[in-house]
Order: C-alpha cells, then sequence, then structure tokens
C-alpha cells in the first residue's frame, strides 16, 4: 500500500510529468500538514518541500484547502474501503476480524494520513463536515444494518452495531494517531501492531462469538 492515497491523474496532455508533480506536491502537502496542521502550512512550505515553484504549485492546486482536500478525500477513500467490502455472503465473525485487522495494518501504513483526518475531526471537520453527514454516514448505517442482520440471525452476539464500527475505529486508528505514547510505554523491542492484531483477535472473538 502506499503511503499516502494514490493522486488521480490530470487528464490533460503530457500525463506522465503532471502526475508525478501533483503526487510531490500531495506527498509535500501530507508532510506538512502532518506536522504543522492545516493552519500552521503554507503554500511555500508545501511548494519548497516538493521542490517546485509556488506558481507552479498553483497549477495543480489552486489553494492550500484544495491540496488540504485532496489529502483528506483520498484518504477516505483508502480508510473506509475495509468497510465497504464487509462481505454479506461471508461468515460473519471472520468479516468483523477481516475489516478489523485491514483498518490496524492501514493504520501501520499510513500513520500521518491517520493523524491529519485525526486532526480535521478534532477541529470540528470544518472541511469534512458534508462527507461525515453524507456518504459516511449512509455507508456506517448500511454495514450497521448487515451487522444487526448477522445478530438477529443468531450469527454473532448482540451489541451495537454502530458502536461497534465506532470500538474499530478507536481501538486500530489509537496506535496511528497516539504512537509515541503507545511506544513510549510498551518501551523498546516491542512491535504495536504485531502484538496488537492477536489481542484485537481475541477481543472482538470474545465479544461477538455467539453463545
Amino acid at each position: 500500500m502506499p503511503a499516502s492515497p494514490t493522486p488521480k491523474a490530470d487528464a490533460k496532455p503530457g500525463t506522465r510529468i503532471q502526475a508525478r508533480n501533483r503526487a510531490l506536491i500531495l506527498e509535500a502537502a501530507l508532510a506538512a500538514f502532518s506536522e504543522r496542521g492545516f493552519d500552521g502550512a503554507t503554500l511555500s512550505d508545501i511548494a519548497g518541500r516538493a521542490g517546485l515553484s509556488k506558481p507552479n504549485l498553483l497549477y495543480y492546486f489552486p489553494s492550500k484547502e484544495a491540496a488540504y482536500l485532496a489529502l483528506l478525500e483520498g484518504l477516505l477513500d483508502a480508510w473506509l474501503a475495509p468497510l465497504r467490502d464487509l462481505d454479506p455472503g461471508g461468515e460473519p465473525l471472520a468479516e468483523v476480524l477481516r475489516y478489523a485487522r485491514a483498518k490496524l495494518r492501514l493504520s501501520r501504513a499510513m500513520p500521518r494520513e491517520s493523524r491529519l483526518f485525526a486532526g480535521e475531526v478534532l477541529r470540528g471537520a470544518p472541511h469534512l463536515r458534508a462527507v461525515l453527514e453524507g456518504p459516511l454516514r449512509a455507508l456506517v448505517a448500511d454495514k450497521a444494518a448487515l451487522l444487526a442482520a448477522w445478530m438477529d440471525e443468531g450469527r454473532l452476539a448482540r451489541v451495537p452495531p454502530i458502536h461497534l464500527v465506532f470500538s474499530v475505529w478507536a481501538i486500530t486508528q489509537h496506535y496511528a494517531d497516539f504512537d509515541a505514547q503507545v511506544r513510549a510505554v510498551l518501551g523498546p523491542g516491542h512491535d504495536p501492531y504485531a502484538e496488537a492484531e492477536p489481542f484485537l483477535d481475541a477481543l472482538l472473538t470474545r465479544l461477538l462469538r455467539p453463545l
């Protein structure tokens, strides 16, 4: 998995150079925003990190907000893919465990992106409010209905489905968003993600296995 969301190629001629420059800008923007936040990052800083002039950057993204939104939208697409992939025809507990493992692995592969998203939400989601209240809410409602149906069939123990999804988010993204704290508490010689995966499997299995 790439370290940052894959940018969409420009439809104009010369797409190879444009796609390369766009990728450079998004990687530089990710570094700047994850280190300094939206308010602290500047277009000049992003351009400098990308090795481009500020006018060249503005050719691809007309504002700091445009680059920020491109990063967030790419992140959300990657972040929600495992939830979309819950298979109604699969074995319910195995599907939930697969989802949780995928989220944990995303946290490991994309920690800066996770912290970028967390920062946006902590600020009240000013750039993502419509997405959170629209497509995200609809997706979670759809998958919560699937989980509830499995519970009604006795194939999963009954818990509040939406809060189950929230709990998976909280547990898995904690390892990215609070990486410094996790590693400080564990101490040297530990792989937080390798240790977390079997724990998460055991926790969800005990919670969701039908009696």
